[in-house]
């Protein structure tokens, strides 16, 4: 949930440590600081507010410190300000750490310390948890190494760490359970640490991906040491990014977000590529070519993701039901644990997380693995916790998504989705032949008809002024565009504060129809395949009542055109496909909405990207 930069060198800290965090802003932005070891003295700065604030405060020190923490914050124990910001010091103040997780435990372990003395100021866990460290430390005697692996063996939850100490200049331990964390190995025995690989690129593109219940001792130009928890030694398996500077830069547009919209051509390309041939009429998926058997004899699959995942789990629903005829239930991660589900060894689970990080998705593939299910992950970051905890997958190649508010990630899951379901069809003789060569052909040219459905922008820059005061929007859909109408509501919402729903468009006359006026827009998509009429007859009855109808129709639509107030058309293609181009319009709906309203667009208040907690 927050971001967490490390710098440990021959250069000025400071500055590493700013351009980190601003890398990791999307993780969250409530407000910063940063811990700088200097002279055998720890430096603490912290701002309330992003990471330009805590920038602003410190531009005029004169700071010349080459080992330092540094947090961007999401709020989780506590109310945004400076005394909660990250990082919080031990009681000697010789201690300074930044954290990012929930110690589920921290009640029981504040009041033990504080009947000791110790004494708290901010409302935070990770207060609790350096004081801890430190209480270790002094009553054991032993080494802060080992001290931080006996705390941390005591705790209860998830956690990245990193600690700096006046005792050990040059030097810093870092740690995880349950949160990402990476170290970048740069030149001259340097190390960069961070919550994803962003802040590191810039420096290094050799890398060490900790595991849960690691620990790592860096030392400034000397060899990183890893050990778990329970002493295991570990010889560090480093990995090379596959990761460009440029990819996580703006590219002259004025939002991350709206770079991303347009990006998605190129990455749902990019999702495809290599992964389907026409001429040979195959789809091979070599993540997951392995345990083929074991999905085809499947008794049932079971998809889990959050937020837009879930979104795209719904449409993958739709697409193994359909072309694999394999039943299909979709779970929302935070739900799936806690109601204590059905799991057998029959069942595939699949996890679908844009970072690979998402902790509700996480702990619904744990206990499916517990119940001896065979699970599958579908994310776009290599070496993330999905990856590792999952048997098999298939990565999405979306590149990395800054924007808080999903969009490229949902079409690359809904790409690889549709590849599975295919590739289980096709195997399973489920698929008509020619409808299986029609489908690899028309996804041969989905990157082209999503790029089609950008050059709608303008329209809908018209109608997204025409709309940008309405209060609360309505989304329909039928079958599979369904989860793209819950999709475009979830957009509006995440990134212009104006309430929205979606609802199956058949589900209109069961209650939402009641909110319908001259005032209500109704987004419906409303494409020539699946239940065109029936849908059709929906828009008349929201017509009937003056709804405001804007409709996401098939070029050339003729009766809807006669119905709305305002049509955006996209290419014709499959049913099966179409949430891959419907959804277009819908994202740029949202986005220019929440611009002329003077959003954060990139950063919208109260999310964060990679949702790492429970």
């Amino acid at each position: 949930m927050c971001g967490i930069v490390g710098y440990l060198g021959n250069k000025k800290a400071h500055p590493i440590l700013l351009d980190g965090l601003k890398k990791l802003e999307y993780r969250g932005y409530d407000s910063a600081g940063v811990a700088l070891l200097e002279n055998n003295i720890i430096k603490i700065f912290k701002a309330k507010g992003k990471v330009s604030d805590l920038e602003e405060k410190i531009k005029h020190v004169q700071l010349s410190a080459d080992t330092g923490i540094a947090h961007t914050r999401w709020a989780t124990h506590g109310v945004p300000n400076e005394i909660n910001a990250h990082p919080h010091v031990s009681q000697s103040g010789k201690l300074a750490l930044v954290h990012n997780g929930i110690i589920e435990n921290y009640n029981v372990l504040r009041e033990k310390l504080e009947q000791k003395g110790y004494v708290f100021y901010s409302e935070t866990d990770t207060e609790v948890l350096v004081k801890f460290i430190e209480d270790v430390y002094l009553e054991t005697g032993k080494s802060l190494f080992e001290a931080v692996q006996l705390a941390l063996k005591r705790v209860v939850g998830a956690y990245a760490i990193a600690l700096i100490s006046t005792e050990m200049p040059g030097s810093m331990i870092i740690a995880r359970k349950g949160s990402p964390l990476v170290v970048g190995l740069g030149k001259n025995g340097e190390f960069i640490v961070g919550s994803d690989a962003a802040p590191i690129i810039r420096h290094t593109k050799t890398v060490y991906y900790l595991d849960d219940n690691e620990v790592a001792f860096l030392q400034k130009g000397k060899e990183m040491q890893v050990i778990t928890l329970d002493n295991k030694r570990i010889s560090p398996l480093l990995t090379e990014l596959d990761l460009s500077l440029e990819e996580l830069e703006k590219g002259g547009y004025d939002y991350f977000m709206l770079k991303e919209i347009y990006e998605q051509p190129r990455s749902v390309y990019d999702s495809m590529r290599g992964r389907i041939d026409t001429e040979k009429q195959l789809v091979r998926l070599g993540g997951i070519e392995p345990y083929e058997n074991h999905i085809l004899e499947a008794d049932r699959i079971i998809m889990v993701g959050c937020g837009t995942s879930w979104h795209a789990a719904l449409v993958g629903e739709y697409l193994f039901e359909e072309l694999a005829r394999i039943p299909v239930e979709t779970e929302y991660g935070s739900e799936f644990r806690y109601r204590n589900p059905i799991i057998r060894p029959r069942d595939v689970v699949i996890g679908i997380s844009q970072s690979g990080e998402t902790a509700d998705t996480l702990a619904g593939l744990r206990l499916a693995k517990e119940k001896g299910a065979l699970l599958l992950g579908v994310c776009n970051v290599v070496g993330s916790s999905v990856a590792r905890e999952t048997h098999a997958g298939v990565y999405t190649h979306a590149g990395p998504e800054i924007g808080v508010a999903s969009t490229k990630a949902f079409t690359a899951q809904v790409t690889v989705l549709t590849l599975m379901a295919l590739r289980l069809g096709y195997l399973k003789k489920n698929i008509d032949l020619n409808r299986y060569e029609n489908l690899l052909c028309e996804l041969e040219y989905i990157p082209e008809k999503i790029e089609r459905a950008l050059q709608s922008d303008l329209l809908v820059q018209q109608i997204a002024r025409e709309y940008k005061n309405a209060r609360n929007f309505l989304y329909l859909g039928r079958g599979i565009n369904f989860p793209v109408a819950l999709e475009g509501a979830l957009k509006l919402k995440e990134i212009s504060y104006i309430h929205a729903e979606g609802y199956p468009a058949a589900e209109m006359k069961h209650g939402p129809i009641a909110l319908i006026d001259e005032n209500m827009p109704v987004v419906v998509i409303a494409t020539k395949k699946g239940n065109y009429d029936k849908i059709v007859s929906n828009i008349q009855e929201i017509k009937s009542r003056n709804g405001k109808i804007i409709a996401v129709v098939t070029e050339g639509d003729k009766e809807v055109a006669r119905l709305a107030d305002h049509l955006i058309e996209i290419p014709e293609t499959d049913e099966m496909l179409t949430p891959l181009v419907a959804t277009i319009p819908l994202q740029l709906l949202a986005y220019h909405i929440a611009v002329m309203l003077g959003r954060d667009v990139d950063k919208p208040r109260n999310l964060a990207k990679s949702v790492t907690v429970e």
